[in-house]
C-alpha cells in the first residue's frame, strides 16, 4: 500500500468516527486500523526522509 492510499483510508477512517457512523465493537477494530495506518505512514516518511538526506549528502 502505497503512503498515498494508507493516508486516504486514514482520513476515511476519522470521517466516519467523526461522523459517529462506527458501533463500539466497528470503533475499536477500526482505532487498531488506524494505528496500523499511522505507522505505516511514518516509517514511509522516516524512509523516504533517510533516502533524501543521503542524496543531498552525495551532491
Amino acid at each position: 500500500m502505497t503512503y498515498e492510499e494508507s493516508l486516504k483510508q486514514l482520513e476515511e477512517i476519522v470521517q466516519q468516527m467523526e461522523a459517529g457512523n462506527y458501533s463500539i465493537d466497528q470503533l475499536a477494530e477500526k482505532l487498531t486500523l488506524a494505528q496500523q495506518l499511522i505507522s505505516q505512514c511514518k516509517e514511509k516518511l522516516y524512509k523516504t526522509d533517510t533516502e533524501i538526506k543521503k542524496i543531498l549528502e552525495k551532491s
